[in-house]
């Protein structure tokens, strides 16, 4: 397909795009399957770090797929005016009520960001459409399922993540209600151009792919980073931070940060570490959703780089202190 003329010639559009990779690297896995399972069965520590790649990996991707076909369903037939519609006028009201609505719209942190710009652009509140952005990765029921099916028999994961995810979003929104300013916000949600003889079905179809490819690649590389942790870092360096609860839940703080996995499937990651206590794992949990360094990318683009320098470190500390007290309550020091 001819796309523009530049200096007198003609460039094509390339015809290779995200999914033919994904379709070539899927059939390549099939046809030398066999002679990779061979090579990592001839090592016992590649045995181990694949057996546990895979496990995630196969645990996490019906949440995964489930996730992105209703964030797609989303981006189809629900409108951000919806919400505008129902947050109530005063701003602390308004918080809450937009923070709760995050249990209603499963989807992954990467699409919160846009959506919560368009409500503010619809007149939400900063505040309100701040604290919409927290929750929903959060505490939709894909997450808080897949919580429970990757910490079975442990409840008090699903309570505690649920609690503190919703506390993170509800203060950071009234903190922005106390102290936040119109200023700060500098950017704007980058127009795009809307294709009126698309259909909602074909909207739906492009949005959910989307969806698949992009958190897809961050399954992959979490499962890997876990499997990875697993290879090189020693049994007595888990061992010592087990031993350390406060230093153990700065460290998995500053690793959902750097990892930036799906919130769809970070509970998985988390369960992989089973040699650290339930708290420094919830904190991760928490963590992860509302800040990392996809998250801060994003968000500079939708809000500009001033907020981003305001908000992520506050957003990280809060998270924290949230995680922590809730998870100390629900679970005890463990």
């Amino acid at each position: 397909m001819l796309d523009a003329k530049t200096d007198g010639r003609i460039r094509t559009r390339s015809p290779v795009s995200s999914m033919h990779v994904f379709a070539t690297l899927l059939v390549l896995g099939i046809v030398f399957g066999a002679d990779i399972a061979r090579w990592v069965d001839s090592s016992p520590a590649l045995k181990t770090g694949a057996t546990v790649f895979t496990g995630i990996f196969v645990q996490a991707t019906p949440f995964l797929v489930l996730g992105v076909l209703v964030s797609g369903s989303i981006a189809a037939f629900v409108s951000p005016s919806v919400l505008r519609r129902v947050v109530p006028k005063n701003q602390t009201a308004a918080v809450g009520v937009t923070g709760l609505a995050g249990m209603a719209l499963p989807g992954c942190e990467c699409g919160a960001v846009p959506v919560s710009r368009r409500l503010m652009d619809q007149g939400v509140p900063a505040s309100a459409a701040l604290a919409f952005l927290l929750s929903a990765p959060a505490i939709n029921p894909v997450v808080l399922v897949s919580t429970a099916v990757a910490f079975p028999g442990e409840p008090g994961m699903v309570l505690a993540r649920f609690l503190g995810s919703l506390a993170t979003a509800l203060v950071m929104g009234w903190l922005w209600t106390r102290f936040g300013k119109a200023e700060w916000i500098t950017a704007r949600l980058a127009a795009r151009g809307h294709d009126h003889d698309r259909s909602k079905w074909e909207t739906f179809r492009e949005s959910a792919r989307a969806d698949l490819l992009q958190a897809g690649a961050f399954l992959v590389f979490g499962a890997a980073a876990a499997a990875l942790l697993h290879l090189v870092i020693p049994d007595w360096v888990f061992a010592h931070l087990a031993g350390q609860l406060l230093l153990s839940i700065l460290v998995m703080a500053v690793l959902a940060v750097i990892l930036a996995l799906c919130s769809e499937a970070d509970a998985f990651v988390a369960a992989s570490m089973s040699m650290l206590p339930l708290l420094p794992r919830l904190v991760f949990l928490v963590v992860g959703p509302a800040v990392d360094v996809k998250l801060m990318a994003m968000q500079a683009g939708s809000f500009g780089r001033g907020f981003v320098a305001r908000f992520a470190p506050l957003t990280f500390v809060v998270a924290i202190v949230c995680a922590s007290v809730c998870g100390y309550l629900v679970l005890g020091a463990r």
